[in-house]
């Protein structure tokens, strides 16, 4: 693609592909018709935040590696490397609970009651997802094509069906499951628990930055993009939100389950309109989409650590790779640190809270990369200030300050909300919850540092 030819068009579907998931709605769900109140304050303090910052950052260092690259040259190749492994191993704590939503898929169509069998859906969990992983082993055009089929099918066509079912049924005048009051538009605070679901709502809507490395070719950035965010922001949030409410309108919270409950509102629908022929049908598209959102991310955050192993932190021979151009020993070992947490769905007392505790040691980590990211926006503009920026978030060195303030405290908040256990699902012993959270996060950031330091000293050691 020539540069300054990228559309306005092409820059919001780029958003739209990055974000838009199935998988969120049924946890979004839970919080009834609130969850527009809390999907504006997500964008509003996080989404638009993050969109502008990743924005200048892309356009200044447009080479490949992200947020690794930004922060390297923010605070240095170890910070760097820590940030890179954070992101790294935040995807992996992900991938078990896109493959739990992938797996009870495929039950619920079978018999609703193996969501809750833990070897079956383990067993599913680990064939599917190695089976992608070696997808991913013959290049990144087979596993596009794959990635590109598998999206329009599996996620496009399920989330505007539902909405059109949801809007039919309320023309229809059939019993809702939630109020649709003023009232209920405003969240309940008197628990704070209530709240702790909002972790994995935020999450929903990190990814922005992926289409962000694109901005330097778009025509006239500085108001075009802008604009992108406006209506990136307009269509993500408008198709999560009515998703999710036509979920709500059917599925009563108290019987909605958070893996299930997306095949639950569409059977709710199926039987009252006599369509449940179509169920099949409809589980084998978004079991294929969510396939397609998983193998998006299988390689990409594995390609930024190869980059990570090229700079020195890693022995090069982790870096090594196929005839395709793939990172193969990254891939095995991510493949079996996925292996190990998915082990930890048996430590759990459901399916569901293990769900809820791998997503949030996922959002966690992910959101600390943020915070780096943000803090990296701020030092590279005194640092490089005669970097040229094809875009620089509006309002001078006042504005980026304002920005970044506010994306880190929403992430700093958020992060508080994910050690607090939802009223919502049963996590068993609530310290140990708490501690297994604690753990992961101090894990998933003193590592690559012992890693990093390790290598240096060995590498002196043969010098």
């Amino acid at each position: 693609m020539n540069k300054k030819t990228l559309s306005l068009f092409a820059l919001v579907m780029m958003n739209v592909a990055a974000i838009d998931s199935l998988r969120i709605l049924p946890v979004s769900a839970e919080y009834g018709l609130s969850l527009i109140f809390y999907y504006v304050m997500a964008a509003l303090l996080f989404f638009v935040p993050t969109a502008l910052v990743s924005a200048e950052l892309s356009t200044g260092w447009p080479e490949s590696g992200a947020m690794y690259v930004w922060v390297r040259e923010a605070f240095g190749p170890k910070f760097g490397f820590m940030i890179i492994w954070v992101q790294w191993i935040s995807n992996i704590a992900w991938f078990p609970t896109m493959m739990s939503f992938i797996a009870a898929t495929l039950f619920y169509c079978i018999d609703p009651n193996l969501v809750n069998n833990k070897p079956c859906m383990i067993s599913v969990i680990f064939f599917l997802f190695w089976g992608i992983t070696f997808l991913n082993f013959l290049g990144i055009k087979t596993a596009s094509i794959f990635g590109s089929l598998s999206v329009i099918l599996g996620t496009l066509i399920p989330m505007g069906f539902i909405i059109i079912l949801g809007i039919i049924w309320m023309i229809m005048g059939k019993p809702l499951s939630i109020s649709l009051s003023w009232h209920a538009l405003l969240p309940d605070v008197k628990n704070i628990d209530n709240m702790a679901l909002l972790t994995v709502l935020l999450y929903s809507l990190v990814g922005i930055e992926l289409s962000a490395a694109h901005a330097g070719e778009v025509k006239n950035p500085q108001v075009n993009y802008p604009k992108a965010i406006f209506w990136s922001v307009l269509i993500i949030l408008g198709s999560l939100i009515f998703s999710s409410l036509a979920i709500a309108l059917v599925v009563p919270q108290s019987k909605l389950n958070i893996i299930a409950g997306l095949l639950q509102a569409f059977e709710t629908f199926f039987n009252a309109f006599h369509l449940h022929g179509l169920m099949p049908l409809l589980a084998l598209l978004i079991t294929l989409g969510a396939l397609g959102g998983l193998n998006s991310w299988i390689l990409g955050p594995s390609k930024s650590l190869l980059i990570a192993c090229h700079d020195g932190c890693l022995p090069r021979q982790l870096g090594k790779k196929n005839s395709h151009d793939v990172p193969v020993f990254i891939l095995l070992l991510q493949g079996l640190i996925f292996s190990v947490l998915t082990a930890l769905f048996l430590l759990m007392p459901t399916v569901s809270s293990g769900f809820l505790l791998l997503t949030n040691i996922a959002s966690l980590l992910a959101l600390l990369g943020y915070i780096a990211m943000f803090a990296s926006a701020v030092r590279l503009r005194y640092k490089y200030p005669h970097v040229k920026r094809a875009f620089v978030t509006p309002g001078g060195k006042v504005g980026l300050w304002f920005i970044c303030i506010i994306g880190v405290l929403s992430s700093l908040f958020t992060i508080t909300l994910g050690f607090l256990p939802p009223s919502q699902i049963a996590v068993g012993n609530v310290l140990r919850y708490q501690l297994t959270i604690g753990f992961g996060i101090v894990f998933g950031c003193l590592f690559p540092l012992v890693l990093y330091s390790l290598h240096e000293y060995w590498k002196k050691r043969e010098r």
